[in-house]
């Protein structure tokens, strides 16, 4: 049996891994003194909502070695193999634990794929390791599979304010100030190497909006995998974009919210898209 494994930076819900069999890994977010882990003590909404209360940026906690070792001793134990769709290594030393641990494991059934990537994209990514696999397909095959497809795996998203950009050390407190006196909305994706990027900036969410249309009619999308929308938190600014990109003829097979690990440096009130191209 082959079974997969991500890590919360997914966006995956605990209801939908467990409804799924995906193994999810957390990853601790302390915020405002206190510690989290997404899901269970801390709802998507209530983080945003603490996110906007505080001037502290939120500090995450790869998870250790230790904590993948468990869930690979316990699959060598069943004789099963392992997918597992990490957390862009360049975000996070997420990755290199999971490394760690498979050497502690022993056991050549475990396969890493480093998504280089964040939130929805790796869902992408996850959702369709686990068709390949429910197909039959062995482990190693559907990670090759899965590393194919992640270059075209991509996300864009319109930020509604620099402020967290800056406070996550992203860009400096000047360019906040200029960008906010602007009412400049920045459009960020992830490079091909996994760190944030930014593909433009525009004056206003209408600009923004027809900034992002532009964008995703320059990709040559595949049919076969959905179109989602995602934001972060409130609905308008998704609730306008939608309404867009429905004009534009665009099929957008649902709306997600973004977790923490993202959310922290985009902040409330971000809107994007995630699609995957041929």
């Amino acid at each position: 049996m082959v079974r997969i494994l991500v890590d919360s930076a997914s966006d995956y819900s605990i209801a939908e891994a467990k409804e799924k069999g995906i193994f999810l890994v957390p990853i601790e977010i302390t915020l405002a003194g206190n510690t989290y882990i997404e899901g269970k003590n801390l709802g998507r909404d209530e983080f945003y909502e603490l996110l906007a209360k505080t001037k502290e940026f939120p500090k995450t906690a790869q998870p250790s070695p230790q904590t993948f070792l468990d869930y690979f001793l316990k699959v060598k134990e069943a004789g099963d193999e392992l997918v597992c769709i990490l957390l862009s290594s360049t975000l996070s030393g997420t990755f290199q634990s999971a490394v760690l641990a498979k050497q502690m494991a022993e056991y050549d059934k475990i396969y890493l794929v480093d998504s280089l990537s964040a939130t929805y994209p790796i869902k992408v990514l996850a959702d369709y390791a686990f068709k390949l696999a429910a197909e039959g397909l062995p482990g190693a095959q559907i990670a090759e599979e899965v590393k194919k497809l992640q270059p075209r795996t991509r996300f864009a998203a319109a930020i509604d304010t620099l402020d967290y950009l800056q406070r996550g050390g992203r860009i400096g407190k000047a360019a906040a100030l200029v960008g906010g006196l602007a009412k400049l909305k920045p459009i960020i994706t992830l490079s091909p190497e996994g760190t944030l990027e930014v593909l433009g900036k525009c004056l206003g969410r209408n600009k923004a909006i027809s900034f992002l249309i532009h964008h995703l009619k320059e990709q040559k999308l595949n049919p076969a995998f959905p179109l989602y929308s995602i934001y972060t938190y409130g609905n308008t600014n998704s609730d306008l974009f939608e309404k867009r990109l429905t004009a534009e003829g665009f099929v957008i097979q649902g709306r997600f919210q973004v977790g923490s690990t993202i959310g922290a440096h985009i902040g409330p009130e971000a809107f994007g898209i995630v699609y995957v191209t041929e």
